[in-house]
């Protein structure tokens, strides 16, 4: 009899992570990460919605056709919270596929490109501030890459002592550490298009690696103005579901470097697509994680087999972790160790992890992550 998808558990975990356990009748297990941040229960409801909808009883093997299913299936479509949904599922019949063929999912999306993949270190927080030293410590570790927040609130049109504080946060870190070191700049979606316009301008002389969604995703049609404005590279991605999504920003010419997130963008499948099509524009890839162990192990499959991923975001000590962090789920850390600002590819089968269910069902509960609400002086909402 062909094996079939039986049974499914989710476990919201914190700090703001949603896992899902996915078993075949033979009893092998699938993992995957569904989860929009501070969505977790929307997204939960989803993936149960899915799962009990389409998938449960069918054999697990037909990839392809399940994304298919899942995402057409239901006429409306699209999305963080669907598009999350299916990217959790995706990994977790990934993760069940490899495990059958005793084999790293990269083997079976076409080979390695790599031995290994750049990771970069987050510093700062949300509002960035002792940067410079946070800096050095990353470095000092070993990291050769560093992203850190642009500013904190701005307004639509801000002050010139907004932007010389934004110049003077990336200066000291490049007085910090070496010119070897990359440093990102992530303008978060906070900035509008004339403050874009003008700190890009303005960070230029200290070349940063890129900079990161400069205008909100919905503005996606004024980048090629802004990159007009710079020779940074423009990096962006991380609210876009789809390869439809990523289409315009290809066809324009206006990104450098797109950073489509594996727990958002559809998963392992959708993902692929979107490497492989950003290829044919000569754009680099770097997905956006800064999510759990599944979600970067996802990742880093598709970095393996994608001849234009540049380098993997991972949250190990950002700043969102303060009660659990990336390797605490894990029966074996040592598969993320970062040497020499890289990770090796793992060669354990499925996503190559080896998720420890025990601590996993111990920290499973109720967690109540969300996103903060920013206010500007007026009582305004600010773009966090």
């Amino acid at each position: 009899m062909t094996d079939r998808i039986v049974d499914y558990d989710l476990y919201e975990v914190p700090p703001r992570w949603l896992f899902l356990r996915l078993e075949t009748s033979d009893g092998l297990v699938g993992w995957g990460e569904p989860v929009v941040e501070g969505r977790a229960h929307t997204v939960r409801a989803a993936v149960e919605e899915l799962l009990d909808t389409y998938l449960l009883g069918k054999p697990p093997g037909r990839i392809e056709d399940h994304w298919q299913t899942m995402y057409r299936g239901g006429f409306y479509r699209g999305g963080p919270v669907l598009m999350s949904a299916i990217a959790g599922i995706d990994q977790a019949l990934w993760d069940i596929k490899g495990k059958r063929f005793d084999a790293p999912v990269y083997e079976l999306l076409g080979g390695q490109a790599r031995n290994r993949i750049r990771v970069y270190q987050w510093v700062g927080g949300d509002r960035p501030e002792n940067v410079a030293e946070a800096a050095r410590e990353k470095v000092d570790e070993g990291f050769t890459a560093l992203k850190m927040n642009a500013t904190a609130e701005l307004r639509r049109i801000d002050s010139p002592a907004a932007v010389d504080e934004a110049v003077a946060r990336l200066a000291a870190v490049r007085d910090a550490v070496d010119d070897d070191v990359d440093v990102g700049v992530d303008f978060h979606g906070r900035v509008s298009k004339p403050m874009a316009k003008r700190l890009a301008k303005a960070l230029e002389p200290h070349e940063p690696m890129f900079i990161e969604e400069p205008v909100l995703p919905e503005h996606n049609d004024v980048l090629p103005e802004i990159a007009s404005h710079t020779t940074i590279p423009i990096a962006t991605g991380e609210r876009m579901f789809s390869r439809w999504d990523f289409k315009e920003v290809f066809e324009d010419g206006s990104v450098d470097v797109i950073q489509p997130d594996l727990s958002h963008a559809g998963g392992i499948t959708e993902v692929k697509k979107i490497a492989d099509m950003a290829e044919t524009y000569d754009v680099a890839m770097a997905p956006h994680c800064p999510l759990g162990p599944i979600a970067l192990a996802s990742c880093i499959q598709v970095d393996a087999v994608a001849p234009n991923a540049l380098i993997q975001e991972q949250s190990l000590d950002i700043h969102y972790n303060e009660t659990s962090d990336v390797l605490d789920y894990l029966a074996d850390a040592s598969v993320f160790e970062y040497r020499d600002g890289y990770v090796d590819l793992p060669d354990g089968p499925g996503l190559g992890i080896d998720v420890d269910e025990r601590h996993v069902r111990a920290k499973a509960g109720d967690v109540d992550w969300h996103n903060p609400v920013w206010r500007h002086e007026d009582g305004s909402v600010a773009e966090w």
